[in-house]
């Protein structure tokens, strides 16, 4: 029993600190956030479309060359 209360008094003490670690962070504003994510979307659609691009040019090009 004794093993339990001290699991839950460490518990306890390391949500207490998390907590004051948190109050530290700077958060994004809105703006940042929407801006990042944004420049997020954005590469990803591009990188899409040059692996999509990539992938149908060498499929080409080995139907090709097993012809």
């Amino acid at each position: 029993m004794k093993k339990i209360v001290e699991l839950f008094n460490a518990l306890k003490t390391f949500l207490s600190e998390v907590k004051i670690e948190l109050k530290k962070c700077t958060w994004p504003t809105r703006q940042e956030l929407f801006g990042s994510t944004m420049v997020v979307v954005i590469s990803v659609a591009i990188l899409g479309v040059f692996v999509g691009l990539s992938d149908t040019i060498l499929m080409g090009l080995l139907r090709a060359v097993l012809r």
